[in-house]
Parts: C-alpha cells; sequence; structure tokens
C-alpha cells in the first residue's frame, strides 16, 4: 500500500499579517508549493485515482474548498508557475455570491467565484468537485434533505454547463457517524455516483483507500511555518502542533 497525503486549504490572502486559521498568504503558499517541487513530490487529481492500484512514491493531493475568488487570484497563478494540480470543490448555491455560511468566521466576506471564472479555469491543472450546494453540515440534514442537497447540485451542474468530478468534500469535514445514519449516508453517495468523500482526519491516507467515503485531508493552516508543513505531510497533525 503507498502513502498519500491530501492537503486542504481554504482562503489566500496577499499579506503575511492577514492570514489566520483558514487563510494562508500567497508568500507562503509559494513556498510550500516550491518546497513540494524540490523534493520531488507528485500531484494527482481523484478523477486519476479512480483508475490506480497504486500511486507513485511522493504523491500528493491539493484540495481547495469553497472556489473564492482570492484562489482565482493567488492560487491560480502559483499552480501554473509551478505546473501543479488541485481540486477545487464547489458549495453550489453561493456561485457568484460571498460565503455567507461563515458569518462568524474570523476572515472577512469572501467573494465566490462566478460560472465564468470557473469555466477559465486551466482543466488541465484544476479539477472541480462538489462541496454540497447550501455548505449545511450533513449530520444535522435528513436523508431527504441530503438526497434533495444532491438533485440542486445536479440541476446546477446541468443547467450551467459544469464539468464536475464526483470527488465530494463533506463541508466543515462533517458527515452522519451513527451506525445507521452513517450506512443511509454512504448508500445515498453511492446513488448519487460520488467515487469520493472526503472528511478531514489530519493523517497521510494509504492508499488503495481503506473506504472511498471516509478519506482524510490534512487541515494546512495559514500560521503553519515550513516545518510544520513538511511535518504535516509525513506524519499529519501532531499534538505539537
Amino acid at each position: 500500500m503507498s502513502k498519500l497525503p491530501i492537503l486542504m486549504y481554504h482562503n489566500v490572502c496577499q499579506r503575511e499579517s492577514e492570514s489566520n486559521k483558514l487563510t494562508i498568504s500567497a508568500e507562503n503558499l509559494e513556498k510550500q508549493f516550491q518546497y513540494l517541487i524540490d523534493n520531488d513530490f507528485k500531484t494527482l487529481h481523484f478523477a486519476a485515482l479512480e483508475n490506480l492500484e497504486s500511486v507513485p512514491e511522493k504523491s500528493i493531493v491539493l484540495t481547495f474548498d469553497d472556489v473564492t475568488e482570492n484562489q482565482l487570484t493567488y492560487v491560480v497563478p502559483l499552480l501554473e508557475k509551478f505546473n501543479l494540480k488541485a481540486s477545487f470543490f464547489i458549495p453550489f448555491h453561493f456561485i457568484g455570491k460571498t460565503d455567507l455560511w461563515n458569518n462568524n468566521s474570523e476572515d472577512a466576506e469572501q467573494k465566490i467565484m462566478n460560472i465564468e471564472q470557473l469555466k477559465e479555469l486551466p482543466k488541465a491543472l484544476i479539477e472541480l468537485g462538489y462541496h454540497s450546494y447550501e455548505h449545511k453540515k450533513y449530520r444535522l440534514l435528513t436523508a431527504s434533505e441530503i438526497e434533495n442537497d444532491f438533485l440542486k447540485c445536479e440541476e446546477f451542474i446541468k443547467n450551467n454547463d459544469l464539468h464536475v468530478y464526483r470527488a465530494l468534500a463533506y463541508p466543515y469535514g462533517n458527515y452522519p457517524k451513527e451506525r445507521d445514519q452513517k450506512a443511509n449516508f454512504k448508500n445515498i453517495l453511492v446513488k448519487n455516483k460520488i467515487k469520493f468523500g472526503l472528511k478531514i482526519g489530519n493523517r497521510p491516507n494509504t492508499f488503495p483507500f481503506k473506504d472511498n467515503y471516509e478519506i482524510k485531508r490534512i487541515d494546512i493552516k495559514g500560521k503553519d511555518s515550513l516545518l510544520v508543513f513538511r511535518l504535516k505531510i509525513k506524519f499529519g497533525k501532531l499534538k505539537l502542533f
């Protein structure tokens, strides 16, 4: 079995002084990407993982939640500069609006990309995925509400002619965990042809995944030093940080 760390990012800002838990500065993100290049890491899309039985040594997956405009401003040019691949996860109801679900966030209100911006993203580097329709915690929704959320996602994708791969990043990393509810939730994912479901977990995965609907992501925080970044890739989140 291979080791596969999957990194989770959110917002990107111009200055280090603006960084916080969910927001990394463009300068530090560039240092992290440079480290990946210097150490021969290979970035992968989930669509490629679907047909693999193993991954090359030093494989890694980069994920960015919420498709904020700051990702368009800062992340896309860095991906192009370093020729790195990443997956961007869309909360469909908020396309062209702002991150209204984040009303208690320490970040200022962030604009979400519009349809035209999403369609213009470089497809060779950026894979689009699902981040639910309304960015609500799945654990707090009924089965019918979850089904309806998927229906709204599909309707939006079809009406706007978007190409979205069937990988789903759970909002807040949250999903039903009680035995019966979890089984029902996973049945809904299968019914809706979701290939991969991503929680948090803060540990590197083994590949092939033990459970395609409980894939772990490592939370990269805005204040993480390059040393912490390197340790997270190798070990995940440690009690030291």
